[in-house]
Parts: structure tokens; sequence; C-alpha cells
């Protein structure tokens, strides 16, 4: 068999060499003509595949190493009897310590104390449940916003998007779907933002559409909100260049981009490519995992809990575990290049981004701690032992 694969999913050479020959290529530059005799293509979110590109070959299975699969024509792979399968929940921990890290470093810029406020989540599936899971740990009170679940579940606690604006803080959580009861494509728009309180923040991390970025860019300009992050952008990689000028934090679409994320996405793709053959799974990633990934070699911390409340101590323990204004410092330096060139540089910081653990992976000793802050951030995923 031969795999066409995406050159950025990690161990995509080992893992599918298994199964027969694999060419990897960038996902931006496949073609009809490229997966002419593939058996099977294997990609990321930045390949839309479709008639267009799948028509007149021999593909039979399309793996996304995603969890998101809005660039899949699902009906026409459906019609034709070529198997799919994506990497549901692959990264949903990685997201949401993006935006436990951009919460807590966005108060800090600001100045802000998170305990008492509000978080609204929208969506309330893989990634929002974590987030609604992690963020009382904070202190932060979460309002859910979810209506396909609201309809399956009848439960009161989904409340109406007009309530979930009014919190300080709203995150985005959702697909991307363009028609339907719940379609999302600009669910948040200028009628939307001009209902958040002037001291909201908004975070995006779904899809960039989701947002109409023109209404955000006004909203931020005219200070009808008092900040965002945003990790999704529309037209990507070509994107508002004057609102990345505008937002608290930016980053180029890589909330999800933890190493153990990325790794498990193609462990998924890989086990769903052999059980559609039939075929008996003979990879691992364990031999081929990086220094940087291998157990043990990430780094033990100490921190000192004395005299420090846990917001500040939370702030130094998880800013030091991912430093997410490296992240947005690298994406502001793309202000420097000539336009044109932007958005090739967007997409060389995708692919050059550099190894990130989850907060799991980091052996940590806390100082003058106590049983109540061992549990919150045991519920914010870190695992801590006194020295």
């Amino acid at each position: 068999m031969q795999f066409v694969v995406d050159e950025e999913i990690p161990f995509a050479k080992e893992a599918f060499s298994h199964l027969g020959s694999v060419t990897l290529l960038p996902g931006r530059t496949m073609t009809r003509e490229t997966l002419r005799d593939a058996d099977a293509l294997i990609v990321r979110s930045v390949t839309r595949v479709d008639a267009a590109l799948l028509a007149g070959t021999n593909v039979q299975f399309v793996g996304t190493a995603t969890t998101g699969i809005e660039h899949i024509d699902r009906e026409y792979l459906a019609a034709r009897n070529i198997g799919f399968a994506a990497a549901f929940g692959c990264n949903a921990n990685a997201v949401a310590e993006y935006v436990l890290t951009a919460l807590l470093a966005t108060t800090r810029a600001k100045n802000l104390v998170l305990n008492g406020k509000t978080l609204g989540i929208i969506g309330a599936g893989r990634i929002g449940g974590l987030v609604a899971a992690k963020a009382p740990a904070l202190g932060l009170r979460t309002l859910l916003h979810d209506p396909p679940l609201a309809r399956v579940t009848g439960d009161r606690r989904y409340r109406a998007l007009s309530e979930i604006l009014q919190a300080d803080f709203v995150t985005l959580h959702v697909p991307l779907t363009l028609d339907g009861p719940d379609a999302t494509f600009h669910m948040i728009g200028a009628d939307e933002l001009a209902h958040m309180a002037p001291s909201s923040i908004l975070i995006n991390t779904a899809r960039g559409e989701v947002v109409d970025n023109a209404a955000l860019l006004e909203a931020l300009t005219e200070g009808t909100i008092a900040g965002a992050v945003m990790d999704v952008w529309e037209r990507e990689p070509a994107i508002d260049w004057d609102l990345l000028n505008h937002v608290t934090l930016g980053t180029p679409h890589i909330a999800g981009y933890s190493s153990d994320g990325k790794i498990k996405a193609t462990m998924m793709v890989y086990h769903a490519c052999c059980r559609f053959w039939g075929i008996e799974p003979a990879w691992t990633p364990a031999r081929d995992l990086p220094t940087t990934l291998a157990p043990g070699t990430v780094p033990h911390v100490t921190f000192d809990a004395t005299g420090k409340d846990f917001q500040t101590l939370a702030h130094e323990i998880i800013t030091t575990l991912y430093d997410l204004t490296a992240d947005h410092t690298r994406m502001q330096d793309l202000l420097a290049a000539p336009e044109p060139l932007r958005p090739r540089a967007f997409d060389q910081l995708r692919r050059d981004y550099p190894h990130r653990r989850e907060f799991a992976c980091a052996p940590i000793s806390i100082k003058g701690g106590n049983q109540n802050l061992f549990a919150r951030l045991q519920t914010l995923g870190i695992h801590a032992n006194e020295p």
C-alpha cells in the first residue's frame, strides 16, 4: 500500500511504513496528481479533503491527525466508501492547559484577580468540559453554553448565550459549522461583542471563523471589550495583521500543539488504519521518542509557596511549564516582516514549534504547601509533592 502523509505529523514515516510505502509532503501542497496512486491519505487541518483533491485517485482511507474535521468533506468520503478516522480528543488537554495559561498570563498583565470571576464556556464537549473541570481550581465560577447538549440532556446548567457573554472571560470551544440551528460561523460578531462587558476578555482556540475578526478588531479598537486571546484566525495563514497588533495575546494556531498530544494523534490515526485493513498494529512511539520526550528528561522544579496566594503560585508554576508569552512574542515578530512574507512565516512558526510538554509530565516539589494547595494543583493537572 502507498501512503501520502503530511510531513509535519510526528513519526509519520516510522508509523505508517509498517503498513506500506510512505511519501511525506507539505500539507498545503497536496494535489490530486500527488495522490494519484495513493491508497491512504493522512493530513492535518491545512489540507482540504474533498472531491477536488480525491476524484480520480485510488485513495481508500483518509485520516486526519486533528480533533477538528471541518476540512474534511465527510459526505463525499461516505458516498464513495472511503474509510475515515480523526484523532478526536488528542489535544484536548493541551488546549485546556493553553486556556489556563492564557487566563493567568492575561490577568497578570492586566493586574486582575481571578478568584470570584466568571468564565463563560461556549461549547462543553471534550475541550470545554476539561476547561470547566479545571477552572474552579483558580477560583473561577463557570457558565456553560452548549445548545446541542442542552437539547439532549435537558440539563439546566446550560445557559443562554446572552448570559454567557456577560462573563468576565469568554472562551470558545465549538466546531466550525456553516448551517443548521447551531451554526457557529461568526457566532461571535458585532452584536455579541456589543453585549459583552467592557471589562470582558475573549479567548478563541476553536476556529478562526467562529469569530468575526473584523468586528473583533473594531471592538478592541473602540474598547467595547478589554482584550482578546487569539490562537485561531480567519483566513490563516494570511490573517488580519492589524488584529494581531491589537490582541492581548496572539499565537499561530498552536494551542493544541503539545508534543504529547501530537504523538497521541499519530497513534490514534495509525491504529485506525490498522483496523481498516485488518492489520495487527506493530508500531509504538516509545523507541522513537527524542530525548526531550523520553521519560525522566523533564527537569525537576521546586517552588516555594510561603506567603503566596494561589493565583500567584499557579502563575509561577504554569508559566514555568509553558511560556505562552514567548509564543506571543514570536507571533508579534511577524509584524516586522513585509506583509507578503508573513503567511509563510506564520506556517513556519507552526512547523518549527518547540517541544511543549503537558503539565503532568513535570516533576514538581513545593515548599510550604498544604493538602488543599496540592489538591487544587492536581485539579489543574499539575502533580506536585513536598520536597
